[in-house]
């Protein structure tokens, strides 16, 4: 080819570009690396089991594990397993007081620990030789003067505050035996009663110096010596069977819970018991009492709302009479003491009894409510007119700040007081105890 005609040959006749040798000479091309032998891994490796014998010779093109250059952030999470730097290689020492075991799958080690036990594992993922001691969640059972001092706290702290406030730092003088009296009228002590008290504060020690401590020691003996006559345990008399006893009380006083309670504890004494659902006025009523026959495992005679109560006292009490019944617990309907009516039915179901026999019946408790006060005295007047009242249940006392009615009817009708009731729970019914009841009063600690 001639000059003039070989690529290039204008820029070569106006710059003079030194001539080259045309056509260019070939590169050699360098030989490959010999291909290495494929390494084959033993028979009983895991790969040879499951994903069969890898190529190891093409494993130069899989270019997925060349690390990208620092200008680009790589997408390859690091393995949070990895033995961090500063410890690689680290002379790694026994935890003190533990066991050196061999690697899990060596020899000596036992047949039945896994992988996980490899002997890097230190004593706080140690499996627990016994199950830790868990604190049991069930309520300890508080005793009874637990609960008495607890359901009386109302009482005796209002007359705690009212006795502090008198008698610290102050002599002892008229005015302040009149505001003494007055705070004991007003927890519903009774005159009668609250004036024999501030008497015997003021005995000996007119212008001198009494502690709040002293005043409550003689309010709590004065308390006691008005209750014991009346402190008088029920008792069932086994010569009359069944022995009836009737409840009696106005609505809310809590009756029919009481006979529930009544019934668990005379069964505890070992005596059969068979309960009457004479509040046929009310619906919840006889449901109220088969629950607790439930409950209890008693049986219950019961009929529809509205039903005459006298008939089914009468049925109860033969029912009671052919089995063999130790207790029979007549509940009746809860009647206002002020409704003629309604104490007139109330004679009739004792008519109706005493046609069976005529000493039935045989007790007649009347539940009052601690939290109407004074209104209990006229409940006790009327009650004890139409059924010849023959022992006192008084409740709710854990309800008010005026738990001193409790004095003044033992006071004024001289009645048997055979249980009181400081909360809903079965054992918040317990026999009454004078001297227990007057410190609990006086926010005194027992004996």
């Amino acid at each position: 080819m001639s000059e003039d005609k070989r690529p290039g040959w204008l820029l070569r006749r106006m710059f003079g570009t030194k001539e080259e040798s045309w056509p260019p000479k070939p590169v050699p091309v360098q030989p490959p690396d010999p291909k290495p032998e494929p390494v084959t891994p033993p028979l009983d490796s895991p790969a040879s089991l499951s994903e069969g014998q890898p190529d190891f010779a093409t494993a130069a093109d899989d270019v997925a594990h060349v690390p990208l250059p620092p200008s680009e952030p790589s997408s390859v999470e690091p393995d949070a397993n990895a033995v961090p730097d500063e410890i690689e290689g680290a002379d790694l020492q026994p935890v003190e007081g533990q066991e050196e075991r061999p690697p899990a799958g060596t020899a000596g080690d036992p047949p039945e620990r896994g992988g996980e036990w490899a002997d890097t594992t230190s004593q706080a993922f140690a499996p627990l030789t016994s199950p830790p001691e868990v604190a049991s969640t069930e309520p300890e059972k508080r005793s009874w003067w637990s609960r008495l001092t607890g359901g009386m706290k109302r009482t005796s702290s209002a007359l705690s505050e009212r006795v502090t406030g008198l008698f610290t730092k102050r002599k002892l003088d008229a005015d302040t035996l009149e505001e003494l009296e007055d705070a004991l009228i007003q927890a519903d002590f009774g005159v009668e009663t609250a004036t024999r008290i501030s008497e015997a504060v003021g005995k000996g020690r007119y212008e001198k110096g009494i502690s709040p401590d002293e005043v409550r020691s003689i309010l709590a003996a004065e308390v006691e010596r008005a209750l014991a006559p009346v402190a008088i345990p029920f008792s069932i008399d086994t010569a009359k069977k069944p022995f009836v006893v009737l409840m009696i009380g106005v609505n809310g006083a809590g009756k029919t819970t009481t006979i529930g309670k009544l019934s668990l504890k005379l069964k505890a004494e070992g005596h059969s018991v068979m309960l009457a659902a004479g509040d046929t006025f009310r619906a919840a009523a006889i449901e109220q009492l088969k629950v607790w026959g439930e409950r209890t495992g008693t049986p219950v005679i019961s009929g529809a709302q509205g039903a005459d109560a006298a008939g089914l006292a009468f049925e109860a009490f033969q029912k009671a009479k052919v089995t063999g019944t130790d207790v029979l617990l007549i509940d009746t309907a809860g009647r206002l003491q002020n409704k003629a009516g309604l104490m007139a039915e109330l004679e009739k179901i004792l008519r109706v009894i005493r046609k069976i026999d005529a000493s039935a019946p045989h007790a007649v408790l009347l539940v009052l409510d601690a939290t109407v006060g004074q209104n209990a005295i006229s409940q006790v007047e009327l009650f004890s007119k139409a059924a010849d009242v023959t022992g006192l249940v008084m409740t709710k006392l854990d309800g008010t700040a005026r738990g001193g009615i409790l004095v003044a009817l033992a006071a004024k009708f001289g009645l048997p007081v055979h249980f009181i009731g400081v909360g809903e729970g079965v054992d918040d019914l317990e026999p009454f105890a004078a001297r227990d009841f007057a410190r609990a009063i006086a926010g005194l600690e027992a004996d």
